[in-house]
């Protein structure tokens, strides 16, 4: 299948634009999403193709048309509602904590909830601590809902097509600064499964897992760590929920070891859990205790260089893996 260049934000268009042409089902909500192409200029173009009716901007009130798209879901539409950031769904949390993964168990399986809610998580750069909220820790928690987080363009175009499609609710978590990264796409018709990590780097020394931005980290880190004779596996996790722990446990047989490089705080994150299912299912693979990339523990800050450090980054990710393997 040929490829070609596009930036992440094209793929993200591309994936719903074709989900819309072949479900009439599908419609696009959010704040500025149709007269002014979104603020971040994903939905750009389509709402010459698709009209008003499906291409809807929204007042400024999450927990408004959160809750709208709990109704149409339920009434046989297929709502996707973009988040300008995803630290403004916090006031939308009763539709999307306790309406949204619930109504499938709770209607006794009468009505599902299959919604797409997508937009901007983490870290935007300099956007204060109010506003760069990474959301799958407090999200994942939750049962009854999917969690996919796409490290780069060809991912976030076929795990966004999955979601659309998908009969459960999804959280599709994207980062504003990758937005503009390019990547090569498939013209053709494609998805990319639920579940399922993808190994980006291999080798024997060290497994690391990651999803979202900080796989590029993981990656950068890997290059430098092969200058020292040093290789590990990276492992995209792609989605949280599902978890493809067996691809974390299968990798973990063949290196003895563990690193998880993730963008939420330390406390009671996805990386505690990925740990926690490492220490159940592979605990006598392991030569060094598992070990953990994570933003720091405070409020996210304002200045660019603190910013920079509170994330999880290469030098970061290198110093974890060679404590793992007793080399600092």
């Amino acid at each position: 299948m040929a490829t070609r260049q596009i930036q992440f934000r094209e793929a993200l268009r591309e994936a719903m634009a074709e989900e819309m042409r072949r479900d009439d089902r599908v419609f696009l909500m959010g704040e500025e999403v149709a007269y002014y192409n979104g603020a971040y200029k994903v939905s750009q173009g389509m709402l010459e193709e698709f009209g008003d009716k499906r291409i809807i901007d929204a007042p400024i009130s999450e927990n408004g048309f959160a809750g709208l798209a709990v109704g149409a879901a339920m009434y046989g539409l297929r709502p996707i509602i973009e988040f300008m950031s995803w630290s403004f769904s916090l006031v939308a949390a009763d539709q999307l904590l306790n309406n949204v993964p619930k109504m499938l168990y709770m209607s006794g399986g009468q009505w599902g909830c299959p919604v797409v809610f997508r937009g901007n998580n983490g870290a935007g750069g300099q956007l204060g601590s109010t506003h760069s909220w990474c959301v799958e820790a407090l999200y994942a928690n939750v049962p009854g809902l999917k969690i996919a987080i796409p490290s780069n363009a060809h991912d976030a175009k076929g795990l966004l097509k999955s979601a659309i499609r998908d009969d459960d609710p999804v959280f599709f978590l994207e980062s504003e600064r990758m937005l503009s990264d390019k990547g090569e796409v498939p013209e053709g018709e494609y998805t990319v499964p639920f579940g399922r990590a993808e190994l980006r780097t291999e080798g024997t020394d060290c497994t690391v897992v990651s999803f979202g931005r900080p796989v590029n980290f993981c990656v950068e880190a890997a290059r430098e760590l092969e200058k020292e004779g040093v290789t590990v596996d990276v492992l995209d996790m792609r989605t949280v929920r599902p978890l493809d722990i067996g691809a974390v446990v299968r990798s973990i047989k063949k290196t003895g070891r563990v690193v998880v490089v993730d963008q939420c705080w330390p406390f009671a994150s996805v990386a505690s859990e990925v740990i926690t299912q490492v220490c159940e299912r592979a605990f006598d693979s392991l030569d060094h205790q598992p070990l953990r990339v994570n933003t720091d523990d405070v409020p996210t800050p304002y200045a660019k260089t603190l910013e920079a450090e509170y994330l999880p980054h290469k030098g970061k990710i290198v110093q974890a893996v060679k404590a793992a393997l007793h080399r600092l």
